[in-house]
């Protein structure tokens, strides 16, 4: 893995920052706000999952202007709904940027509304927060990815799994949601484990429909497959509101942790906030951050969170820390940079740290993804997770696997005088624009 402790030393070492030249504006120009773009679903199959990413920059934008706002200026949220409408996602960005002015926009969810939205922020050349995993092969020069990359979720997760402590897994069901982020992460996971020696025929794939409501066969299948008399593991990255009749389903038919665990990538406390847990104990999730983790920062954040939903049972999540540590990096970077001018953010956010909910801080490296820790937690009764295994410091975050034959040898970093998001270490060329 080329994300690790040297390699985040020598980017910290960087991050020349590009400031504005400051003027005497006008009475009028100093009542003005700096508007703050949210670019999430509200309606629609991932509005079980994003609504709470909208509540939470509102809550983010109160708490910073409570403490004087940017710049000597209050923020402005600005909501747009794209209705977990793909093409959507780019005409609600452009509107965002050119009709809005944002400053900058937080949002997506789905790696397909992410794809939708790139053109738009390389052409207007303005600043995305993507808080979700995903299946990384990209690094864009507008877009920060706070969420985790594999190898900060779905390669730990596959390793626990086939270690002693996680089950010593030998066959593997990868089922996923028909798009773009759980296609290229079971491919990754695919070439993963047969670099381990599993057998492709110990290897099964199944892709369904957002909104997939009928796992019965579904399920038989993979009850099965785990009939052959080697340890199986689920591999989950099924996408918004179509996990709920998959647990459903797998309690019915009477699958326990303990006989073939799931452990899933797009499950979290929000998304079991919703479901019947009890079938689901044992079970495992694999993110960054969980809303059991036990520090001062954690339990402050909560508290204030549920103060301000008017709900002292209101979940916090993965996407929801992620969300916080992308705010409060542009927040110190605009700072820095005496601007909020998208290409003296850009030059200004690398090497910024901020505190996590975890304990530690976070960095955004050059190649513009972000220092994490790594967290299994195992499914409780309450709908928390207790975590039973997690890295013991922070992994950089790879934006391109080193299991693809086309991507081992390409690197991010933004710095001058590379600038370049696809850098072909053997060849010595740049591919573009940072996306394969």
């Amino acid at each position: 893995m080329r994300g690790n402790f040297s390699t985040f030393s020598k980017f910290l070492s960087a991050a020349a920052f590009t400031a504005s030249i400051g003027f005497a504006a006008p009475a009028m120009a100093q009542e003005e706000t700096i508007k703050v773009g949210i670019l999430h679903s509200l309606s629609g199959t991932m509005a079980i999952s994003e609504t709470t990413l909208k509540d939470t920059m509102l809550f983010l934008i109160d708490e910073q202007n409570k403490k004087g706002g940017l710049l000597g200026k209050k923020l402005e949220a600005v909501v747009v709904d794209p209705a977990s409408d793909w093409p959507l996602f780019a005409e609600k960005a452009r509107e965002l940027i050119e009709k809005d002015k944002v400053a900058a926009v937080f949002g997506c969810w789905t790696s397909v509304s992410r794809k939708s939205v790139l053109p738009v922020f390389d052409e207007l050349n303005s600043l995305l927060f993507y808080p979700v995993q995903y299946e990384g092969e990209e690094s864009q020069r507008n877009v920060f990815y706070t969420g985790a990359a594999p190898n900060q979720q779905a390669i730990p997760a596959v390793d626990y799994l086939m270690s002693e402590d996680g089950g010593s897994v030998k066959r593997w069901v990868l089922a996923g949601t028909d798009y773009v982020y759980p296609q290229t992460t079971n491919k990754i996971l695919q070439a993963y484990l047969e670099s381990k020696g599993v057998a492709k025929e110990d290897i099964m794939v199944n892709y369904t429909p957002f909104g997939h409501s009928d796992w019965q066969t579904i399920v038989t299948d993979i009850k099965n497959f785990g009939s052959a008399g080697k340890k199986t593991a689920v591999v989950s990255t099924i996408n918004g509101d179509a996990n709920v009749p998959f647990y459903k389903e797998l309690g019915n038919q009477g699958i326990k942790a303990e006989d073939i665990p799931v452990v899933a990538f797009s499950v979290g406390e929000e998304e079991l906030a919703g479901l019947d847990t009890a079938p689901l104990v044992g079970h495992l999730t694999a993110w960054n951050y969980f809303q059991s983790v036990d520090t001062p920062e954690n339990a402050d954040f909560i508290a204030k969170w549920q103060e301000y939903t008017k709900n002292p049972k209101r979940v916090t999540n993965d996407p929801m820390e992620a969300h916080v540590i992308g705010f409060n990096m542009w927040v110190k970077a605009v700072e820095k940079a005496g601007s909020t001018a998208p290409d003296a953010v850009i030059d200004s956010i690398i090497g910024v740290s901020v505190p996590n909910l975890s304990g530690g801080s976070s960095t955004m490296m050059p190649n513009h993804h972000i220092t994490k820790p790594v967290l299994i937690g195992e499914i409780q009764a309450d709908g928390q997770m207790e975590t039973v295994w997690q890295t013991s410091g922070l992994v950089v975050g790879d934006e391109w696997s080193d299991y693809l034959p086309d991507s081992k040898d390409l690197i991010a970093d933004w710095r001058a005088p590379l600038s370049c998001g696809n850098f072909n270490v053997a060849t010595g060329k740049c591919g573009g624009k940072g996306i394969n």
